[in-house]
């Protein structure tokens, strides 16, 4: 699927957290959500990512944002990365990579000249109405929360 672009409908999703809790993007309607897709639990820049959300995560919630983040590790991975971490919000699980192609991020990457897919870092803001507000593809990892407010 292509990449979702700001004024398109935010794709529905379901999907367990860390915890094993379910999260719908209908459970969040009224409220501004940020669901940012990270390619892999505690590596360098997914950790700088999430740690600076951690760290600004009453800003963002003052602002109304709610912060989810995606990837396609499993639960217990991310268990392990919250808890290490002391992530305040959700980590989703898309080990079935719903999610990641359903949000156009499950690219084609390059590293050393070898090809393969993964998960690109891109975050979605998406309106109180479902409505995506802006879409950031060049995400600041250790700067990601001023991108958001």
């Amino acid at each position: 699927m292509s990449l979702p672009q700001a004024g398109d409908l935010a794709p529905d999703f379901t999907a367990k957290d860390q915890h094993g809790t379910t999260h719908r993007l209908a459970d969040y309607k009224g409220r501004r959500v940020a669901l940012y897709f990270y390619p892999k639990d505690d590596t360098s820049g997914c950790t700088a990512q999430a740690c600076d959300l951690r760290d600004n995560y009453q800003s963002l919630q003052a602002a109304g944002i709610q912060v989810l983040g995606v990837s396609i590790d499993s639960e217990k991975s991310h268990q392990k990365f919250a808890a290490k971490y002391d992530l305040p919000f959700p980590l989703l699980v898309d080990e079935d990579k719903k999610l990641v192609e359903d949000y156009g991020v499950w690219q084609e990457k390059s590293m050393y000249g070898r090809k393969y897919m993964g998960t690109m870092r891109y975050t979605f803001l998406i309106d109180a109405d479902s409505k995506i507000e802006k879409v950031i593809t060049k995400v600041d990892t250790k700067n990601h929360a001023a991108q958001l407010l």
